[in-house]
Parts: structure tokens; C-alpha cells; sequence
């Protein structure tokens, strides 16, 4: 891909992630493509990476990813992106995130992903995601 191929394909990408459509979402990872978020278990397959996009989309049901910006490391391509959403879905906290990270992408020769590895700061997800809101003080 050239890098106007290459822009087109992430912002793409992205508005995947925000569509709230995990099948749409799993098309742009090759049959046996895999998706890692930090140091969490792979998955691997586009089924399995479905099912990952499914859960993030269900907890978030109003998540956004924008592209912020694309890198070339060698052979990866780095995805640095913005999300945000508030988690509502079952069982969810009703706070909301707003943060940043990037994957870094290996893509195959059919133009998908076969590769990604999701960095984000997850101390500061863990914050937002189950932070206290409002000020107790006034409420009392």
C-alpha cells in the first residue's frame, strides 16, 4: 500500500471500531489475523477477533476511534488513534474514557492485517473506568 492507500485504510479502520458493526470491523484482519490489547491473551482469527471488537463495542456502545496518525517502523505500520466512550453496557460503569494508544500492525500481502498489537495505558483506563464522579461533599 502507498501511504494515500495506507491513510485511507485506517481512517476506514477507525470508523469500523466506532460503528458498532464487529463483523464490518473483523474484514480488515486477514483469516487468520490476530489481535493483542497490551498484555492480554491474542485473538487470533478473524472469528476471535470479532468477538473481541463485539465485547469493546457492547461495554462502550457510544465509543469513537479517530486516527490521530500512521508511522512506518520497518515492516509495521504504528495506528496511533484517540478513543472515547463511556462504558454503559451491561454491567458497566457509566464513566466514560478518553484516551490514547496506537497498534502497531503487520499486514499481509492481501492488503489486511495479520498482526496487532494494541498499546494503550491501561493504569489510566483502569482510573477513568472506575473513577468516582461527581463530589460527594456537595451531595451530602
Amino acid at each position: 500500500m502507498d501511504a494515500t492507500e495506507l491513510k485511507e485504510f485506517a481512517t476506514r479502520y477507525a470508523a469500523a471500531w466506532s460503528s458498532q458493526d464487529p463483523v464490518a470491523f473483523g474484514m480488515f484482519y486477514g483469516d487468520n489475523g490476530s489481535l493483542k490489547v497490551n498484555d492480554g491473551e491474542p485473538s487470533v482469527g478473524r472469528n476471535a477477533v470479532v468477538d473481541t471488537a463485539r465485547a469493546f463495542m457492547t461495554a462502550f456502545p457510544d465509543m469513537v476511534v479517530r486516527l490521530v496518525e500512521l508511522r512506518s517502523k520497518g515492516s509495521r505500520v504504528e495506528f496511533h488513534w484517540h478513543w472515547t466512550g463511556t462504558n454503559t453496557g451491561p454491567d458497566g460503569t457509566g464513566n466514560s474514557v478518553d484516551l490514547r494508544g496506537y497498534e502497531e500492525w503487520t499486514l499481509g500481502d492481501d492488503g489486511l492485517i495479520d498482526e496487532s498489537l494494541g498499546h494503550y495505558d491501561d493504569a489510566e483506563y483502569q482510573r477513568q473506568l472506575h473513577a468516582v464522579s461527581g463530589n460527594t461533599a456537595a451531595q451530602e
